[in-house]
Formats: structure tokens, C-alpha cells, sequence
């Protein structure tokens, strides 16, 4: 295996000629998505390699598996097209594990995959890959797209509705859009398949992965081997005591089943109080909240920032953005009120906001108001 002049890249498959400052180099999971961005770059003529992340994944147990990147190399060898995997562990361990492990025990609801794009791929692994290669332009199989229009690029929502990613992706910096290529945000899902299908590719009938990349929803809970879980009270609204948790990090903002309790109708948890070490919960029409708070603003579009506009707005990855209105910005952080309330918004969420067509600014939910 051939090796860069980097500790952080290791050659796969490929030629031993560098690529040119305008080759395209394409995060690659080993999924049908990636590959067929992969795939139509070059069909577009452009020159492209393939970037691999090697995260290991958490095994049952507290171990590791390993990367599952060896598909990626198949497909780059397949496509005849360079293939490179990239260590990330201690990063990755550092800006995203780390982080979601800390959010949890904190009674938060991270979404490790919003801190992976924005710290890891779109960040230091981008800065990494341009430093050792000289290249400048970078390429994921998400399902958005990057829109130019009177000189200025936009990130905007994949064709397909039901597979828009651009929530996870509002982390990028605003200078890296115009060489941020998002070849598969123009598709439909069926279309992508079938365009693996109908070029043989070995990942054409891969199943899609639902779980975290680095970890799946058993495994996970082997981060929290050795925290210290201090049983505390669930109570109602009404401070009434309706049993014990066994530690704040089992809950999350909205969840239904798996509380341990019974009562004559169904409870949700409502919040997580971790001052007192109390899970509250009640009926699901008191989970719905029409203001909230979001800081640590990643701002794509700043003039659309201002107290009184209206935009649409997300809390999770799901669903339509729904009407909202800017009640208060003060350039770090801002508050939006919901037309309609929207169900269990909570700590460690992401607030995304849009216009009619793109992506204008997200930050961190930090505050909500019924």
C-alpha cells in the first residue's frame, strides 16, 4: 500500500500520479449514495478520488469493529479512480464522540451527525485533504444541493424531500460553498439505485444504513460504561413523584416508551432537569413549544437576520421546515416563534432556518418557550 507524505492518508487502489489542483475529492462511505456521487462526477468529466473516514465502529462490549470502508475501495477500483482512507479516530473521538457522550449525561439530545459535518468533513478533514493534495474542491453523497444565483451560492434542499439532508449540513462555512459538489441532491433515491444498478456497481443493492456511523443503537450504550448513574425521581407537572430513573442519559425530550412507569394515559418526557436529577413528564399536547432559543449561529445568509422576519424553521432532520418569525437576534444568538407549535424541541437539537429556497442560518437550541 502506497503511502502519502502524511501520516493522516493511506492509498488503497490507484495510480502513483498526484491529482490536479482542480480534481474533486469525494467523502466516500462505501454506500450507494457516495458511490454514485462518485460516479457521476466523472461522468461529468471531472477528475475525482476517493476519501475514505476510517472511524471504528463501537461493538457490543465496549470494543471496536472495524472500518467498513473496504466497499469504497471496491467502488474506486471499480470506477478506476484513486482510493484513499484517512485516519480520524482521535479527532473524531474528540469533536464528536466526546461531545454526544458529555450531551447525553447532560439530559441533551445531540445530533452527532451535524458536529461530524461541520468539525470533521467540512472542517479538518477538508483543510487536511487540501493541504496533502493541493485540491480545493470536495464532494458527499447528501441529499442538497449548492444553488448559484446572481453570483453567490446557496445551499438548498435535496430534490427528494423525503431523503433532505441540508439540516445536517448548515455547519459549513459560507466561504467553502462554491466548491462543497453535492452531484446526488438533484436524485431521487430510486433514481441513485438505480443509476448503482444500471452500472454494476458492487454497492448497488447495499441496504441504507439508519444507525450512527460509528456505532448502533445497542453499541452506543457502551459509551456510558463506567458513568456514574444517579438514580433520581420522574415526576409530573405537578411535582408529583411517579417512579425512579435509573440516570438522565436513558431519556431524551419526547420520548414515549421505555419510562417504567404506568399511568391512565400515555407520558412523555417533558424535560430533563439536571440541576435536581429529575425526568418530568406529562400528556403530549404539553411537549409542544412555539418559541425557541438557538446560539453558536452558523450564519449562510446574515441579512436575512433580523428581529421580524419570516422564515421556516427546523428542530430535527424530519418533516417540512414550519413558519416562523425572528422575535430577537443579537448577532450570536436568536429566538424564532413558530406559527404552529412544534413537538419536543430540546438541548442539543439544532435550530435550522430557511427562506423559500435555501438554508439562511442554524445554531445550537438552547431555550424554549411554551
Amino acid at each position: 500500500m502506497d503511502t502519502l507524505n502524511s501520516e493522516l492518508f493511506s492509498k488503497t487502489v490507484g495510480g502513483a500520479s498526484p491529482p490536479g489542483r482542480d480534481a474533486v475529492a469525494v467523502m466516500m462511505s462505501g454506500g450507494v449514495d457516495s458511490s454514485v456521487a462518485a460516479l457521476t462526477l466523472r461522468e461529468a468529466g471531472h477528475e475525482v478520488f476517493g476519501i475514505t473516514l476510517r472511524i471504528p465502529r463501537l461493538a457490543e462490549g465496549g470494543g471496536k469493529r472495524p472500518c467498513c470502508g473496504v466497499d469504497a475501495a471496491f467502488v474506486c477500483r471499480d470506477l478506476g479512480i484513486t482510493h484513499y482512507f484517512m485516519e480520524v479516530e482521535d479527532t473524531f473521538d474528540r469533536w464528536v464522540i466526546s461531545p454526544f457522550r458529555q450531551a447525553y449525561l447532560k439530559g441533551e439530545t445531540p445530533s452527532p451527525c451535524v458536529d461530524c459535518n461541520a468539525r470533521i468533513k467540512f472542517e479538518w478533514a477538508w483543510d487536511a485533504i487540501r493541504d496533502a493534495f493541493g485540491v480545493r474542491n470536495l464532494a458527499t453523497g447528501h441529499y442538497a444541493q449548492i444553488l448559484k444565483r446572481n453570483g453567490a451560492h446557496y445551499l438548498v434542499r435535496g430534490i427528494d424531500r423525503s431523503r433532505d439532508q441540508s439540516y445536517f449540513l448548515y455547519g459549513i462555512h459560507r466561504e467553502k460553498l462554491p466548491f462543497l459538489h453535492l452531484p446526488v441532491g438533484g436524485m431521487t433515491k430510486p433514481a441513485v439505485r438505480k443509476k448503482a444498478v444500471a452500472h454494476g456497481l458492487s454497492i448497488s443493492r447495499k441496504p441504507d444504513s439508519m444507525e450512527l456511523c460509528f456505532a448502533n443503537e445497542s453499541d452506543y450504550r457502551a459509551l456510558f460504561d463506567g458513568a456514574t448513574a444517579r438514580p433520581g425521581p420522574i415526576v409530573d407537572l405537578d411535582g408529583h413523584v411517579l417512579g425512579e430513573h435509573a440516570g438522565v442519559h436513558h431519556y431524551t425530550v419526547g420520548q414515549r416508551r421505555g419510562l417504567g412507569i404506568s399511568h391512565s394515559e400515555p407520558l412523555y418526557v417533558l424535560q430533563i432537569r439536571t440541576d435536581t436529577n429529575t425526568v418530568v413528564v406529562g400528556p403530549r399536547a404539553k411537549a409542544f413549544v412555539s418559541k425557541v432559543s438557538a446560539e453558536s449561529l452558523n450564519c449562510l445568509q446574515p441579512h436575512c437576520l433580523y428581529a421580524g422576519n419570516r422564515l421556516f424553521g427546523k428542530i430535527r432532520s424530519t418533516g417540512d421546515p414550519e413558519p416562523c418569525a425572528i422575535t430577537q437576534y443579537d448577532g450570536d444568538s436568536l429566538e424564532v416563534r413558530f406559527e404552529s407549535p412544534v413537538f419536543a424541541p430540546a438541548a442539543g437539537q439544532h435550530l435550522v432556518l430557511y427562506d423559500e429556497h435555501s438554508a439562511v442560518a442554524a445554531g445550537g437550541v438552547m431555550r424554549l418557550t411554551s
